[in-house]
């Protein structure tokens, strides 16, 4: 089963950028991947970005023209980018393929504060 990594994660000031990265154990290039956001522990995980096999994107109303999600299916790998960071973009932030998901990885914390 493929696995994920994901990096890129830190502490931010407000209004400032980050770029997460996902690097997956094998082909993804079928899959419809998704960047998930979980904001605290114990709450569930919701998907923030989703981009198709094709490259179609689709974001969540809360981050759109903020986040950019892109992907490399020959390296295997599935960006994040974050601009304008806010406080309630905090949490932990995962990839996985979208709706059907794999098994997940460990995350990469974003802690966005003054």
């Amino acid at each position: 089963q493929v696995q994920f990594v994901e990096s890129g994660g830190g502490l931010v000031q407000p209004g400032g950028s980050l770029r997460l990265s996902c690097a997956a154990s094998g082909s993804i290039s079928i899959y419809t991947m998704a960047w998930y956001r979980q904001q605290a522990p114990g709450n569930q995980r919701a998907s923030v970005a989703v981009i198709d096999n094709g490259g179609g994107t689709n974001y969540a109303d809360s981050v759109k023209g903020r986040f950019t999600i892109s992907r490399d299916n020959a390296k295997n790998l599935v960006y994040l980018q974050i601009d304008s960071l806010k406080p309630e973009d905090t949490g932990v932030y995962y990839c996985n393929r979208y709706i059907s998901t794999l098994q997940w990885g460990q995350g990469t914390q974003v802690t966005v504060s003054s």
